[in-house]
């Protein structure tokens, strides 16, 4: 039997963390959103700032910043 690797909200991954894409749980509108913006299932992404407040990501070759609320609708899993 093959387990699989735990998802837990990307507020809870730490700063220097990589970790990967599993699902988004937000609505229509923000899914869309930041699937624009390249987070898409699958994606590895590294946690570059988490102080308190936006948690600053490093996705593809860009800088993305993501508010508390919306990561907390990200779900991933280690990479």
């Amino acid at each position: 039997m093959k387990l699989e690797n735990s998802m837990f909200p990307l507020t809870m991954a730490g700063r220097g963390q990589t970790v990967r894409l599993a699902r988004i749980t937000a609505g229509r509108k923000l899914t869309h959103r930041l699937t624009e913006l390249g987070l898409t299932p699958g994606v590895k992404f590294e946690v570059l700032h988490d102080h308190g407040g936006p948690l600053l990501l490093a996705v593809r070759d860009s800088r993305l910043a993501i508010g508390r609320g919306m990561a907390s609708q990200i779900l991933v899993e280690m990479a």
